[in-house]
């Protein structure tokens, strides 16, 4: 479901661009609304969330879906945690629609999806393993890197139970607002991906803006 957000822009605590193919790492406490923006319209926003205070609880999407009963995000979703703890609350969403079932881009998945010589293109797990490495502080590993939420992503389920890569259905400064119930970090990939639809086959900036 659609709905805009109340915030208003020039009273955001923190602003951030994530250029295209890049990544972002931070911690948003409990209260604070995180807003992330597609700011060109058909990027995929790749999306990990960790308890700031216990990092080996995380986003799960078996949870999520299970107790929404819904496989898509978007305004009222509660994102769970793997303790079916709700870490966030969707509070806005402009764009309508939220994967969770997608995954992310790898180094083996481009090779396995599209040909041995896509091996070396950049991805979101990429992306992931470099953010956590940069910035140990935050004392996520690579054993937490779990499933993970593609904000803006389109990934239909077909009739039989397929899943697709498809255009996206978000544009031009289309968003999604949540709410933290919890302290977590946000761990972003602006998705590289050129092989499929979901960045447009030509990666764009996203914005992140956070207001107490």
């Amino acid at each position: 479901m659609t709905i805009a957000s109340q915030q208003r822009e020039e009273n955001a605590c923190f602003r951030h661009f994530i250029d295209a193919g890049d990544h972002y790492i931070g911690t948003i406490k409990a209260g604070q609304t995180i807003r992330i923006v597609d700011v060109e319209g058909n990027e995929a926003a790749d999306t990990l969330f960790f308890n700031a205070n216990d990092p080996s609880e995380r986003y799960s999407a078996v949870d999520t879906v299970r107790e929404q009963g819904k496989v898509y995000l978007s305004t009222g979703s509660e994102l769970r945690s793997n303790l079916n703890n709700v870490m966030l609350t969707i509070t806005a969403d402009t764009c309508g629609r939220h994967d969770t079932l997608g995954g992310a881009c790898a180094s083996e998945s481009n090779t396995v999806r599209y040909d041995l010589e896509k091996r070396h293109m950049h991805s979101c797990r990429d992306n992931w393993m470099l953010a956590i490495a940069n910035h140990p502080e935050y004392g996520i590993t690579k054993r937490d890197i779990a499933h993970n939420i593609n904000f803006f992503m389109n990934v239909p389920v077909t009739a039989n139970g397929e899943l697709y890569f498809d255009d996206g259905i978000s544009g031009p400064g289309k968003y999604v607002e949540m709410i933290a119930e919890m302290d977590v970090v946000v761990l972003i990939s602006n998705c590289p991906q050129l092989n499929n639809p979901c960045s447009g086959f030509n990666p764009t900036p996203l914005e992140v803006l956070v207001w107490d």
